[in-house]
């Protein structure tokens, strides 16, 4: 059974540890570099008027994965970011699927408009999944730098929540 839930101060551990192994294995998030659960703290919790995120967990309590989002310096305000992070092995099992539902209701309550993805455009689960939520490609970032230099480009994509 997967339990959806909001986020709190107690996941980020599990949260950290998950994201370290994704970034571990590379070339699926614009993150390269180990976090602590303090800095994903830092940035899950800096702007609580106008971001959330939900976990995803199994009924041990075992953390599969999490999803944010919030506003984001390059886009409008009525614009908000989306991060999504699902357990290695974990993938193509429904979790981001509902996280997704629950987010979009959240993105809806604080007042967006649309909601913006970012993708590695090697990464193509990424793409796949936010293809699948309804997402359609709205602009490209060539030659993007991550924070080791490597250089990618980045597909964004929009998820329109008003008619």
């Amino acid at each position: 059974m997967l339990i959806i839930r909001n986020g709190s101060t107690a996941d980020l551990q599990q949260s950290a540890h998950l994201l370290n192994d994704i970034i571990s294995i590379g070339g699926t998030t614009a993150r390269v570099e180990q976090t602590t659960a303090e800095a994903l703290g830092q940035w899950l919790f800096s702007n609580p008027s106008q971001a959330t995120w939900f976990v995803a967990e199994n009924e041990s309590g075992n953390l599969l994965g999490f999803q944010w989002i919030g506003p984001h310096q390059n886009l409008p305000s009525e614009a908000c970011d989306i991060s999504t992070f699902v357990k290695p092995g974990q993938t193509g099992l429904g979790i981001g699927s509902k996280l997704f539902n629950a987010t979009m209701q959240a993105a809806i309550d604080l007042d967006y408009e649309w909601i913006n993805a970012s993708i590695r455009a090697d990464n193509e689960g990424g793409l796949i999944y936010y293809q699948s939520r309804g997402f359609r490609d709205w602009g490209r970032l060539e030659n993007f730098e991550l924070a080791d230099g490597t250089k990618t480009d980045k597909i964004l994509k929009r998820f329109d929540l008003k008619d």
